[in-house]
């Protein structure tokens, strides 16, 4: 299925969360930012969780195949 997130994975280290994106550093959370994530995780998929949090996420408005003349 085009479109689903992927490629991203997170480490917890004590009251901070790194989300790695393709291995690459995406983002970092703190404390009350970090203890929502891992909630958030807990609940939901969380590849599209650590999507929406980097804001590497297809919004609805983009094309899949640009057609540029």
């Amino acid at each position: 299925m085009a479109g689903v997130p992927h490629g991203f994975e997170y480490v917890q280290h004590g009251d901070r969360v790194e989300i790695r994106h393709h291995g690459r550093l995406a983002a970092t959370l703190r404390k009350a930012a970090a203890v929502a994530f891992l909630d958030d995780v807990e609940r939901g998929d969380p590849q599209h969780v650590m999507a929406r949090v980097t804001g590497n996420y297809k919004r609805g408005n983009e094309r899949s195949t640009p057609h540029r003349p």
